[in-house]
């Protein structure tokens, strides 16, 4: 759209130009959205003691060596340990030795957690 000054008789030429401006504005979002949703695979996904040994690469006697002195995050509603994906990996990244830096709001969420507020004093 070049023109500033419109008149009544160029309008249904910048309407098309609209439409097919909204109408491919609405393409790429919904490719978008479709792109967002194959990123969002559920990862709390139920494991063996087996699939989870595999996942982590580490034989299965360290891994029920781990499991029975809690190291690792697992609930076990019989005989059988049950293991998630996503707590794997949270656990994976907390034991790190150069763990991921914070983001802001996580930094700041850990240290008010971490400290408490005296109460004031009062002078009866």
């Amino acid at each position: 759209m070049e023109r500033t000054n419109l008149t009544f008789n160029d309008l249904p030429e910048v309407v098309a130009r609209l439409l097919d401006e909204v109408m491919s504005l609405k393409s790429l979002l919904t490719e978008q959205h479709s792109v967002n949703h194959a990123k969002a695979v559920d990862t709390h996904v139920p494991m063996s003691v087996d699939e989870a040994a595999e996942y982590l690469g580490i034989p299965k006697g360290t891994l029920y060596m781990k499991l029975s002195d809690g190291s690792i995050p697992a609930t076990k509603p019989g005989k059988r340990y049950c293991l998630y994906r996503d707590e794997l990996d949270k656990w994976l990244e907390s034991s790190r030795k150069n763990p991921v830096p914070l983001s802001d709001e996580e930094l700041n969420e850990s240290i008010s957690s971490s400290h408490r507020r005296k109460p004031a004093q009062r002078n009866w």
